[in-house]
């Protein structure tokens, strides 16, 4: 998405959190996890490419803190899995996920930056499952932004954002854009 700051035809509306703001709100939602998960036992954290990737390894550092125990973490790349991919223009080359670690019967949480239509998320669920069959999968996001087109709702929710459709949430972690921040962008026409 931080690509999309560069482009013309969009505006930046506002600054939504700052990087203080993410990170507290990571240390809530670190808290809930091991909360809901009873302990970090059988806990595994996957990120959906590309910044739901910086999410998970987020959290797994923070749960691993907490729980003086380290949290496997893991990535998705969900291209292939894209129910919408005649909307997206180029096909998508296969890329294999490099999840690391046997899935079979653990507590996965799965973790990304913005809920939007539920599409990617019912993606990554597909190329999960494909890797094995957890016991339990959860979701992580950093922002819900509302819109739903497929009946996903996220377990752990850093920050309820309802938009309109011309309104994108652009969320930037310094791994991928060298910067903190969740920015409300807008279409301008």
């Amino acid at each position: 998405m931080s690509e999309t700051a560069i482009k013309p035809n969009l505006r930046v509306k506002g600054r939504l959190m700052s990087a203080s703001e993410i990170e507290r709100t990571l240390v809530r939602l670190a808290h809930e996890i091991v909360e809901k998960s009873n302990g970090s036992e059988d806990l595994a954290l996957v990120g959906i490419k590309r910044r739901g990737v910086p999410l998970a390894e987020r959290l797994a550092r923070l749960i691993s803190n907490i729980e003086k125990h380290p949290v496997d973490t893991g990535s998705l790349d969900i291209q292939f899995y894209r129910d919408d991919l005649s909307t997206t223009g180029v096909r998508p080359t296969v890329n294999p996920s490099s999840i690391g670690f046997n899935v079979e019967g653990r507590d996965v949480v799965i973790c990304d930056d913005v809920l939007f239509t539920g599409r990617t998320v019912r993606a990554a669920l597909d190329a999960l499952f494909d890797h094995g069959r957890p016991r339990r999968v959860q979701l992580a996001v950093l922002i819900d932004r509302g819109h739903r087109e497929l009946p996903i709702e996220a377990t752990y929710v850093g920050k309820h954002i309802p938009t309109s459709q011309r309104e994108i949430i652009e969320v930037k972690f310094h791994e991928v854009d060298d910067s903190d921040e969740v920015l409300l962008v807008e279409r301008a026409n």
